[in-house]
């Protein structure tokens, strides 16, 4: 079984999900404590199947996380019928105002703006890195435009954001786990200042509909939901996006045939960068009844992860599976999860992403310089920093 720790697995785990695909759907990994699923309709029934929820455990002791807990017992992720109905229809209904369509333009003038900013620093310098130019920027100036944020509070989001997800690694030490209820604190309150304003002055923003929005019922959101979706649209929309960027612009500079096909392409070819390196390895379930899962049994309250990056290279179900294409389709990928979780925000993450890769087509002689480090976590895949400079 592998070690999510081992570096040479980290930088290429792909051969490893292959073997455990030949050996069977479903494994029971002792390391990260759960089950595991790896085949494609595997993964796609721990996804969707009703007797495999997500339930919230407090991060302990609880006395130590009471903001990161807050953020999550409240998250539209972490729950499950009837709170996620609820939860879910009003987030649905403040998301169906337009939000996506409004920021279209805007989106694709940011991308167009740190693509040229880019280009311009591989001109003066020689290389530099796409990561902290055009993936990192990008998604978190997306989502201030969708909620709100002010331009003077947006250096603020991705340290937020960068230490509270490091707590769904495995093994975190001490210190990072510290650093990630910190910065939940600090971003409760932010948010909850932002609510009041967003209230007493609103705007067109996601803030300003989430304050106001209401159901048949007449039923809002509480303070804590509140905060809670604007928290997970960041961290969702932010570290999924940078990574399927980075993970997306080295795949298309190893396969320069590809590259070459990416503008006639570029709906597609989001769709396969998602799936050909997923941002997101894995996704946890929790059996709320007896279960099986592939002929896997599962008892009530045990755990079992869709291991999305060995679901993507299922050859049952991917043709040349191994194989970057932006031509692919169909492509069934779950990068975006399915059933009722299936994510919010895909809509807007897919704008995002065929911006940048149309804003990159403009270059096309770019290259890497040097290998990328890759971060050191499995769960969240990607670079460090990726490198690249012009032929």
């Amino acid at each position: 079984m592998f070690d999510p720790s081992d570096t040479e697995f980290l930088a290429d785990p792909y051969p490893a999900f292959a073997e455990l695909r030949r050996q069977g759907p479903v494994h029971r990994h002792d390391g990260l404590g759960l089950a595991i699923a790896v085949s494609h309709p595997a993964a796609s029934a721990v996804l969707r199947h009703r007797s495999l929820g997500r339930v919230w455990r407090d991060a302990t002791p609880a006395e130590q996380f009471v903001s990161f807990n807050l953020l999550h017992r409240n998250s539209l992720l972490e729950n499950e019928p009837p709170a996620h109905t609820r939860l879910r229809r009003l987030v649905s209904s403040a998301f169906a105002r337009g939000h996506v369509e409004r920021l279209r333009p805007r989106v694709e003038a940011i991308a167009g703006q740190l693509v040229d900013r880019f280009a311009a620093r591989i001109r003066d310098e020689g290389t530099a890195d796409f990561l902290a130019e055009v993936a990192q920027p990008l998604p978190v100036e997306v989502i201030a435009e969708l909620l709100g944020v002010p331009a003077e509070h947006r250096p603020l989001l991705v340290p937020w954001s960068n230490h509270i997800v490091k707590m769904y690694e495995y093994g975190l030490p001490a210190d990072k786990r510290a650093a990630a209820e910190r910065a939940s604190g600090e971003f409760v309150d932010y948010l909850r200042e932002l609510a009041v304003e967003r209230a007493a002055n609103p705007g067109d923003d996601l803030i300003s509909d989430l304050v106001r929005v209401r159901d048949d019922d007449n039923s809002r959101l509480s303070d804590d939901e509140l905060v809670a979706t604007a928290v997970l649209l960041l961290m969702a929309g932010h570290e999924a996006t940078v990574n399927v960027l980075g993970n997306g612009l080295r795949a298309l500079l190893d396969h320069r045939d590809q590259w070459t096909r990416l503008p006639a392409n570029l709906d597609s070819a989001v769709e396969e960068a998602i799936r050909y390196d997923s941002p997101l390895q894995l996704f946890e379930r929790t059996a709320t009844a007896d279960v099986e899962i592939a002929g896997f049994r599962l008892e009530e309250g045990q755990k079992i992860g869709a291991l999305l990056g060995a679901a993507a290279r299922d050859p049952e179900v991917f043709a040349e599976p191994d194989t970057f294409d932006v031509t692919r389709s169909p492509n069934p990928h779950l990068g975006f999860g399915a059933g009722i979780h299936f994510c919010l925000g895909a809509p807007l993450a897919r704008v995002e992403i065929a911006a940048a890769f149309r804003a990159l087509t403009t270059l096309p002689d770019l290259e890497l310089a040097g290998e990328p480090p890759r971060r050191p976590e499995f769960v969240m895949r990607g670079y460090r920093e990726l490198p690249v400079s012009v032929a």
